[in-house]
């Protein structure tokens, strides 16, 4: 009977190994690189995670933890636009550091890598609707109407893309963020209104 992998090294391993991929392209990995560059044997690296696609799943994974917790916090929102709007800019401080803008492009990485191969599982697909379901959710614990609320997140979602791509590209990170706080004030303009449509009696 094989025997399973080490529930202990395993969490250890990947740490070392997204670390290792900080400054490099993940369309080159393969096992034998990764285990030159780490020092271990290609074995462990099978061992541990079984073939390569089931490793770039495990990669992209451990790169999307960092979102956790501003997920947690939209999501446990009382259903004020204040507290909201203050998670998205918190979000967007998190992103402007030097590791989420490196981990941002191993996603983008992966997710042009989904988009021609469908074996991956749509790992990144899969991160892109929890980020719009959690907005949608919270729009709609405010009082704006879900089908309003769908479009509005939406509308966030793929510019909040659009924004980390640019920081990729120019990494002019306070003209982004320029522009962030600008869609963000057209935001919150919005859903102000979209609120007090809702609560506005029926004639």
């Amino acid at each position: 009977m094989a025997r399973k992998p080490d529930p202990e090294r395993k969490p250890a391993l990947l740490a070392q190994i997204v670390d290792f991929l900080l400054d490099k392209p993940l369309s080159a990995l393969t096992f034998r690189t990764l285990a030159s560059g780490l020092g271990v044997s290609t074995y462990t690296l099978v061992y541990q995670f079984g073939t390569r696609a089931d490793l770039v799943r495990e990669i992209v994974l451990a790169v999307s933890e960092r979102q956790d917790l501003v997920v947690a916090a939209v999501r446990s929102e009382s259903g004020g636009l204040e507290e909201h709007l203050a998670n998205l800019r918190r979000s967007w401080e998190l992103s402007l550091t030097e590791r989420s803008q490196q981990l941002r492009r191993l996603e983008f990485e992966a997710a042009t890598s989904e988009s021609r191969q469908h074996g991956l599982g749509q790992i990144t697909r899969g991160l892109f609707d929890r980020w719009f379901s959690t907005g949608v959710d919270a729009l709609v614990r405010m009082g704006v109407r879900e089908e309003e609320a769908t479009l509005e997140a939406r509308t966030m979602v793929d510019t909040i893309y659009g924004l980390h791509y640019d920081l990729m590209v120019t990494r002019d990170a306070e003209r982004v963020s320029a522009v962030f706080e600008r869609v963000l004030g057209g935001y919150e303009a919005r859903i102000a209104r979209l609120v007090a449509e809702g609560a506005a009696p029926t004639p």
